[in-house]
């Protein structure tokens, strides 16, 4: 038994439990699931002090991902992002920044990584859909006025795009390491990249059908995305909200070796 930040806890390092004076316990497979990241030791519980900002950063992600599928999908005849260019920047950005801040005052790299590289990237993509910067305007042409049908512009998109894939594919490999539904999310999140990447490729080449087609693929693979992207925000609200569900997130931290340990004991075990 010992005392943090006024806290008394009682430790039960057989089965990896902490237990508050309030009787609240939470394993390393709980933690893992609320804040989609492994339970690691930290100075200071800030996870008894501060509300979770995971779920909230989910939230901007998903309602962001949910129109921006849709949209490329063409649902109801819809056709380009002017009306609902504010995702990029008012709804998805804000939310993920302030997400990202408050997960790295908590202690939790993963989602700190994650909330700030989608942040940037609906930001950095939201700058794309600004017709007033006029960015295709270096490519202009007699016969394509915007420049944005030229080669030279949609071809640049697309390498940014497949850059965006590899940068996904990498989280989606440490995603690996928690639960199956996070898993899922960055693995369809990264090919749905390299899909949209496909169609500013078709697009360079004057192939609009193709690229059409492709574009409702990419967002159809969003789509996906972002109905995990809510599966998993609203385990996570439920969770903290203390209503018992018993959904499937698919745990992968099982299959690990054990994360609720200091680096140099980690270190040591793996040297031994």
């Amino acid at each position: 038994m010992n005392d943090k930040n006024g806290i008394r806890i009682v430790e039960d390092e057989e089965r990896g439990l902490y237990r508050t004076q309030t009787g609240v316990t939470m394993s390393p497979e709980l933690f893992e699931k609320l804040y989609l990241t492994p339970k690691v030791p930290h100075v200071g519980d800030y996870n008894k002090r501060f509300a979770n900002p995971t779920a909230l950063g989910f939230v901007g992600f998903v309602i962001s991902t949910f129109t921006f599928s849709v949209v490329c999908m063409g649902w109801g005849g819809a056709s380009g992002f002017y009306p609902v260019v504010g995702i990029f920047f008012f709804v998805g950005p804000v939310l993920l920044l302030f997400a990202m801040v408050f997960e790295w005052i908590m202690g939790n790299f993963f989602p700190m990584m994650v909330m700030g590289l989608f942040a940037v990237f609906w930001l950095s993509f939201g700058m794309l859909q600004l017709p007033t910067l006029q960015l295709g305007a270096p490519y202009a042409t007699a016969t394509d006025p915007t420049g944005l049908a030229s080669r030279e512009y949609n071809s640049v998109v697309a390498l940014y795009l497949i850059v965006w894939g590899f940068a996904l594919f990498t989280f989606f490999i440490f995603t690996c390491k928690i639960n199956a539904v996070f898993a899922s999310i960055f693995l369809l999140v990264s090919a749905g990249a390299w899909t949209l990447s496909g169609a500013y490729w078709r697009a360079s080449w004057g192939d609009f059908e193709g690229a059409g087609q492709l574009q409702k693929a990419g967002g159809a693979l969003l789509f996906i995305v972002a109905l995990l992207g809510w599966y998993m925000c609203f385990i996570i609200m439920a969770g903290e909200m203390r209503i018992t569900l018993k959904l499937p997130v698919g745990d992968l931290s099982h299959l690990w070796p054990k994360t609720d340990v200091e680096l140099g004991v980690a270190e040591r075990e793996h040297r031994d």
